[in-house]
């Protein structure tokens, strides 16, 4: 068996494992779908397809030898003994800065980075509020004796009680209308910025960038109807909508593995890179080969090589002495400049 068949076999391992792992906590979750909806059996099984996926394409993204040997070196130095500590702490103030804020978007543009963050915080709601509902991870029950009470249970266990009336339920009631609205406006942002910035209209694609905010425009847009048609219009067209609002968020979790929304699993792991250049900042600088001058991290330079070898290209100079990754940019041009003169037998200032 070939080295592509066995990642492949190893990342179809990967995904059922996945999906395994889901299938079990949704089993567990539930008390052996005893809290679970079977009207939502339809949201559960393409979440599990999803999830077999989504792990099968981040393995075979991880056995790239680029990705590979980023996802290796980010682990040993944030491990690293004597770096520990400080690297947790950088942890969790790059989760927050970089991730929570989205910092590096909005030194961009302020309205991008608005449409980023709300569509990000109205997502990540939604989230945690739909799965852990649809597996039974989460349901509520009347107190006995106070219909005007409930009891939040989680995995089963009892964990918050609150009145119908109160602050607190009106969030958790309502709390996928409000994720929609914020999707939306973040949408329409992004829409705006697709349509009149001519620089992202020269670039767009619509399978990367119109698909993915139509997608998410139909869920939340279907999902505000539905509040509509049960609070205002005496449950109006609700079958109609439910189905409509069913067949959006299932095509955007079939399609959530293969398209732009893949890159939510794949972010995370740039935390890794910015260990790693964080360890090539502190250690050993490489030089040039030619002028001796420091011009990136040894750590990288080496690394580069390899990758570069197990990926089938050979820059070796000379007689395999040195390698042409070991030469700075500057000389690298010079050197192009020298094979030229060269080549049509014209002096060059460069050989000296």
């Amino acid at each position: 068996m070939c080295r592509v068949e066995r990642a492949v076999v190893r990342s179809i391992g990967c995904g059922f494992l996945a999906t395994g792992i889901l299938g079990g906590l949704i089993l567990v979750g539930s008390r052996r779908l005893s809290h679970f909806d079977a009207a939502l059996v339809a949201y559960t099984f393409a979440t599990l397809f999803a999830t077999f996926g989504i792990a099968y394409r981040y393995a075979m993204w991880l056995r790239r030898p680029p990705t590979a040997m980023y996802w290796k070196r980010g682990w040993q130095v944030f491990l690293r003994p004597g770096f520990l500590l400080r690297n947790l702490l950088v942890l969790g103030r790059r989760l927050l800065v970089v991730f929570a804020m989205n910092r590096f978007i909005w030194r961009r543009h302020v309205a991008r980075g608005a449409a980023h963050w709300l569509i990000m915080a109205g997502t990540i709601l939604a989230v945690l509020i739909t799965f852990p509902l649809v597996f039974g991870w989460i349901h509520f029950e009347a107190v006995e004796g106070q219909m005007d009470r409930y009891v939040t249970y989680v995995f089963g266990f009892p964990a918050l009680s609150f009145h119908v009336d109160s602050l607190l339920a009106g969030l958790v009631f309502h709390g996928l209308a409000w994720a929609s609205i914020l999707v939306i406006l973040g949408v329409m942002l992004a829409m705006r910025r697709r349509m009149r910035d001519r620089d992202a209209a020269a670039l767009q694609r619509f399978g990367e960038d119109f698909l993915p905010l139509i997608l998410l425009f139909s869920i939340s847009a279907t999902g505000l109807m539905l509040v509509v048609s049960y609070e205002w219009m005496r449950g109006y067209a609700y079958e109609f909508l439910s189905i409509l609002h069913a067949v959006t968020v299932i095509a955007a979790l079939l399609w959530l593995p293969f398209g732009k929304f893949f890159h939510i699993f794949q972010r995370p792991a740039q935390l890794g890179a910015a260990f790693y250049k964080d360890a090539g900042a502190r250690g050993e600088q490489a030089r040039c080969a030619r002028c001796r001058e420091p011009y990136a991290s040894l750590l990288h330079i080496e690394d580069l090589v390899e990758v570069e070898r197990q990926l089938g290209y050979r820059y070796e100079l000379g007689a395999g002495a040195d390698h042409y990754q070991h030469v700075c940019p500057k000389c690298r041009r010079t050197l192009l400049a020298v094979a030229q003169a060269r080549r049509f037998g014209t002096p060059s200032r460069g050989e000296a």
